[in-house]
């Protein structure tokens, strides 16, 4: 792809080399079984923007080692583009996770001087004609939270895609591993000007970065920031919008196969930049995001499912007819 055709969605940011177990790792013992897979914030939301039909380039640093070939091959098979990825003679980053459906997961992470972790400046400068060209950039909270030079690649990334049109979409991803609530309040401070969308969760970032656990405040605050647009994420609850023309609620759709919710907020961000960029309105862009969110908890690892757009929209056309057959009930029985 040339820089003249533009992507859809860049996502900058960490693959991680993703083990997997089945047990809580405090119950761990020689002979537990391990799975290998891929996955990391930025991959997550790669493959789902990926799948709701955007084109969608990673960018990001590797590691020269053995696993960087699988590595690779599996995000080429997720449908996105790694001409924006270079090698670094670093590790891999790597994390060991069990999960639960509820989001109540355990990680235990090696990613200290990983090849994702000096991504910087100059990496950002070599890649300025594509991000000028791109009409939205995903990032993180983490990816500016692993290094002093990963933090201004971010920042210069971010100025880069507004200052030439495009939608910049930022997940505060808030993890105390990496970085202090301080720290992270700066960043969020310095991103949102640059920001389209805000998608903090509720209460986990809401309460930490920006004071409240009510998502209606939340919003508010995020819009007081700068940022054109904020989606206040609650888990399996219902999703707060709201932007310059009011506040708006969409409910996240059940789903009855449930089995790891790994990677479900990255889904969300993904695919509503993807719907955003290919033209969807903020209201319908989120409820195919949050059927999406829905459907990938069905997978185990970040990447375990990754739902094709045509299961997502069928989800999220569900769940509006539902909603509206609610809000008929309701009115009939107001008469």
């Amino acid at each position: 792809m040339s820089p003249a055709d533009g992507y859809d969605v860049i996502v900058l940011g960490e693959v991680l080399v993703e083990i997997h177990s089945d047990i809580p790792l405090q119950r761990a013992s020689d002979g537990t079984p391990l799975r290998l897979s891929f996955s990391g914030d930025a991959l997550n939301a790669a493959a789902a923007a990926a799948a709701a039909g955007a084109r969608t380039a990673l960018f990001t640093l590797v590691g020269n080692d053995e696993l960087s070939v699988p590595l690779l091959d599996r995000v080429r098979a997720l449908g996105v583009d790694t001409a924006l990825v270079r090698r670094a003679e670093r590790p891999n980053g790597a994390y060991l996770l069990s999960a639960d459906v509820h989001g109540d997961r355990e990680f235990v992470y090696w990613r200290t001087g990983s090849a994702a972790s000096t991504l910087g400046p100059a990496d950002v400068e070599r890649f300025t004609a594509e991000l000028s060209a791109a009409r939205s950039l995903v990032v993180s909270g983490i990816t500016p939270a692993l290094s002093a030079s990963t933090r201004e690649a971010t920042l210069a990334a971010a100025r880069i895609v507004h200052d030439a049109g495009g939608r910049v979409t930022y997940d505060p991803n808030f993890r105390s591993r990496l970085t202090t609530p301080a720290e992270a309040r700066d960043v969020l401070a310095a991103m949102a000007p640059y920001t389209g969308l805000l998608t903090p969760s509720c209460p986990g970032d809401a309460g930490t970065l920006l004071g409240t656990t009510d998502p209606g405040e939340a919003a508010d605050r995020g819009l007081k920031l700068g940022a054109a647009a904020v989606a206040v994420t609650a888990g399996a609850e219902s999703v707060l919008l709201a932007d310059g023309s009011g506040r708006w609620r969409v409910p996240v759709p059940r789903n009855p196969d449930q089995v790891d919710a790994t990677g479900a907020g990255d889904s969300f961000t993904g695919t509503v930049t993807a719907r955003l960029a290919l033209g969807d309105g903020l209201g319908a862009a989120v409820a195919h995001a949050v059927a999406a969110a829905s459907l990938s908890v069905s997978g185990r690892g970040g990447t375990g499912h990754v739902p094709g757009f045509v299961a997502t929209a069928e989800l999220a056309a569900r769940a509006v007819r539902a909603e509206s057959l609610v809000r008929e009930k309701e009115r009939e029985g107001e008469r």
